[in-house]
């Protein structure tokens, strides 16, 4: 809360958070000479009668009543002066949710240490290989990786198949513990207003006849050179992309999206922006090395980890 850009508006809410204690005490005081009436004092009659005779009096409020209502704005204002609320002001106790976090994120790291230690000296190489290694992967992989890439980890729309495997960032375990640690980010320009929808579509003819898929040839001749005038900067010559910028294959069989004349028109006229959350301010640097590993060995030499349904159940 306490984090503005100008410092008016720290003022602002303190002022608010200030204002509404003190009114609701001054409008308990201000009716202090009719919350005082006393038993022998007549109590006034409202008028309204239900049911014959009984009738709505203007009781004052019970002793007790009043006590609380004060107790409960001094209590508010302990609170304002210990923990924030009052703008910038960030209270005696210097409290943030977000230290509370970061606090509770290292007492539970320091909780399952002992869980990762005895892996301290495996590589990732190794990791893949040890039965325990790879059911611990497993487990942290179904709670923060399946959301996007499905329980079997073979993705879906928009989300890339992890047991196909795709080239356009390093399989390796050091690549493939970057793009978990760091994350990741492909974006792709859209050309709408460059060309037009029939360049488009000719464009993504030849993008289908790059990986032997049914095309019309006439037009794939025709987008061939608006592919290598738009392009050919990301995809390269031969369409085989650029690791370095992030530009996808398009001569293999591997299609995050659909690989339909509509969907690549689709991908050319409007863009695309894909973004993988960086994994490093969630799990631990011991989390991310197993998720690695069990990642690892679902594509190595074609070679995949136990059927996750049969050792979830272990």
């Amino acid at each position: 809360m306490n984090d503005f850009t100008s410092g008016f508006w720290g003022y602002y809410i303190a002022a608010i958070a200030l204002g509404g204690v003190i009114w609701c005490v001054w409008l308990l005081l201000s009716q202090r000479k009719w919350l005082e009436i006393t038993k022998e004092q007549e109590v006034s009659d409202t008028g309204h009668v239900w049911d014959g005779d009984l009738r709505e009096l203007n009781n004052p409020m019970p002793r007790w009543w009043i006590v609380m209502y004060l107790l409960l704005c001094a209590f508010g204002l302990g609170y304002l002066y210990l923990y924030p609320g009052l703008g910038s002001y960030g209270g005696a106790l210097n409290y943030t949710t977000e230290l509370e976090l970061e606090e509770r994120s290292l007492a539970y790291a320091e909780s399952v240490r002992p869980t990762y230690a005895k892996f301290d000296n495996l590589s990732i190489e190794e990791l893949a290989k040890n039965p325990e290694a790879e059911k611990i992967g497993q487990r942290l992989f179904l709670n923060y990786c399946a959301q996007c890439h499905g329980s079997d980890a073979r993705g879906g729309y928009s989300f890339p198949n992890l047991e196909q495997g795709d080239p356009i960032y390093p399989r390796t375990p050091e690549g493939i513990l970057a793009t978990i640690t760091h994350g990741r980010n492909g974006v792709m320009p859209g050309f709408a207003g460059q060309i037009t929808e029939a360049e488009a579509v000719d464009i993504a003819q030849y993008v289908r006849s790059l990986s032997n898929l049914a095309h019309n040839q006439l037009a794939a001749v025709r987008g061939k050179k608006n592919y290598d005038v738009h392009c050919v900067a990301c995809h390269g010559i031969d369409g085989k992309g650029n690791k370095l910028v992030g530009a996808p294959n398009l001569t293999d069989a591997v299609w995050l999206y659909s690989s339909s004349e509509k969907q690549i028109v689709s991908n050319i006229m409007n863009g695309l922006n894909n973004s993988m959350p960086a994994q490093e301010n969630i799990l631990s640097s011991d989390q991310i090395r197993m998720l690695a590993a069990w990642v690892w060995n679902l594509n190595k030499e074609g070679s995949q980890p136990s059927e996750l349904n049969a050792s979830v159940s272990q």
